[in-house]
């Protein structure tokens, strides 16, 4: 078996904020992500895709189609957004936490994927923080 990953990275603003708590409540558990003014993050996204190479190409999968599936179906969709208001098939009532977006953009990608299977999603919130998926 063959693992094949692709990077591709956006820029989008969240806010985790639970409506039934109290300030100092929300604040204890996000902290600045609490921000009543939002704050943003500079994603770096993984998608992994494993399978057998083609004989005929070497291919697991066309990168470049890859890359427009992935550019086309989640990050054109998501970047320089506000994750919690302006995102369609994020759920709003759902913490777009980097937990909860692997989740969310393996639904995107994994019916599109073809000729291979979606391994795992990979995201990066920062440099030190980052959530894998592997459709479980």
């Amino acid at each position: 078996m063959i693992y094949l990953t692709r990077r591709e990275t956006f820029n989008a603003a969240h806010r985790l904020y639970n409506d039934g708590w109290s300030e100092e409540a929300n604040d204890a558990v996000f902290g600045k992500c609490a921000n009543k003014n939002w704050h943003g993050h500079n994603y770096a996204l993984f998608v992994t895709v494993k399978g057998e190479p083609n004989p005929e190409t070497g291919f697991i999968i066309n990168v470049k189609e890859l890359s427009t599936m992935i550019k086309e179906k989640v990050v054109d969709r998501l970047d320089h957004t506000n994750l919690n208001l302006d995102v369609d098939f994020i759920p709003k009532d759902i913490h777009p936490t980097t937990e909860n977006l692997v989740r969310i953009i393996w639904q995107q990608l994994d019916p599109h994927i073809k000729g291979c299977k979606l391994h795992s999603i990979k995201l990066y919130e920062t440099e030190n923080i980052y959530a894998e998926y592997f459709g479980e």
